[in-house]
């Protein structure tokens, strides 16, 4: 199989927007401790370059959410395969996502995460896919909104490869992988 990648967002794009998000985020929740709540695998790059550019008292934890099973296409089913490890109890929460398209597993997860009782509940997320949606979710911090492409790079994969990526990249298959 080869792939060939284009660049969609450069990686000092990228990193631009990380800076100011983490700025805004640092304004908005000035005085207190924000608590990062990490969606595996792919959200692990993002959340770890905006936690170091947020000024204020940071914590995180991980959690991870499968929609997909084996398949490439979401089964409508979400299922928490790795769960949180601290409470979240009185907290200033920010789920940290790698990036939003059709919204049904956050719009599972935040009732799930709110009846935790945090203080309060946001969403961050580097990348939104609006037409995809089907299910509305609010983001409250948005690195970029994209087109409906195959996406990879910033924790990102396709088949496991391209996390690594700096950048955010679209994978074009060769005609012969497609059939």
């Amino acid at each position: 199989m080869s792939e060939k990648i284009s660049v969609l967002i450069s990686e000092e794009t990228v990193n631009k927007k990380i800076k100011e998000l983490g700025e805004q985020i640092s304004r908005d929740y000035a005085g207190k401790q924000i608590h990062l709540i990490c969606i595996l695998k792919g959200g692990a790059f993002f959340a770890c370059e905006l936690a170091k550019r947020i000024s204020i008292p940071v914590s995180i934890d991980f959690m991870q959410v499968s929609s997909y099973e084996n398949s490439t296409t979401s089964s409508g089913i979400v299922r928490i395969k790795k769960d949180l490890d601290e409470s979240l109890e009185d907290k200033e929460v920010l789920i940290v996502e790698d990036i939003i398209d059709t919204g049904n597993t956050l719009h599972y997860l935040i009732p799930v995460l709110l009846a935790r009782k945090p203080s309060s509940l946001k969403l961050c997320a580097l990348l939104n896919k609006p037409d995809r949606r089907q299910k509305e979710v609010e983001i409250s911090y948005l690195g970029f909104d994209i087109p409906d492409e195959f996406v990879i790079g910033y924790g990102l994969d396709y088949a496991q490869k391209y996390r690594n990526l700096p950048y955010i990249g679209v994978v074009e298959l060769d005609q012969d992988d497609t059939e």
